[in-house]
């Protein structure tokens, strides 16, 4: 009824997209209610589009992570997904072409939803202007996790890094000694951190 696999209906139960009951031995049974929710959801189509984001291309498994799962979750959900749009560049960029494209569709009031794994997929700082222009037409952001997972500590302490390289630029200049000196500064403090926030955890 609903034309998906069992494998794929396996994880929608994990994940808690559709309720079920675990049976004595083992087995799932899922509610004809719930059969019914996620047909009459799919009836009231809403258009989406999928955004993921990495910031470097090592990360590449990951994003096919995010991409995977934001389907089947718009899946569940019964959105029709318009675009599925990815970009490998820092969260702190503002020129990345994926974002430009969900810009345009947005603008031009082709989806009602953006789905992301976590608020800083789609930015670092401002998320919440973001947030209120894509209101202004008729579009929402939805947000299928909350905090980011501490595998992605890292990216973050390399967004900084290009904050403070970013303001030492301005400041004493792009090939100045004192800018090194900063940035090679805050960056030592930065792992000196780490390492503590490690030794104190073991």
């Amino acid at each position: 009824m609903l034309g998906i696999s069992y494998s794929t209906l396996h994880r929608w139960i994990v994940a808690g997209y559709i309720k079920a009951i675990r049976t004595v031995g083992g087995k799932y049974r899922v509610p004809e209610s719930e059969v019914r929710r996620i047909l009459e959801s799919r009836a009231r189509e809403v258009r989406a589009v999928v955004y993921a984001r990495v910031s470097s291309s090592s990360q590449s498994e990951d994003l096919e992570r995010q991409v995977n799962y934001l389907l089947e979750y718009c899946a569940s959900k019964g959105y029709r997904v318009v675009d599925v749009l990815t970009d490998i560049a820092s969260g702190l960029t503002t020129d990345r072409k994926g974002l430009r494209k969900m810009l345009e569709l947005v603008t031009s009031k082709q989806v009602e939803v953006v789905v992301v794994t976590y608020r800083d997929r789609l930015t670092r700082f401002g998320f919440e202007y973001l947030e209120y222009f894509f209101n202004q037409y008729g579009a929402r952001i939805e947000v299928v996790f909350g905090e980011e997972p501490m595998d992605h500590r890292r990216e973050l302490v390399e967004d900084l890094i290009e904050i403070i390289t970013s303001i030492a630029d301005k400041l004493y200049g792009m090939r100045s000694h004192r800018k090194k000196m900063l940035v090679e500064g805050f960056r030592k403090l930065v792992e000196e951190v780490e390492e503590s926030r490690e030794d104190n955890s073991n």
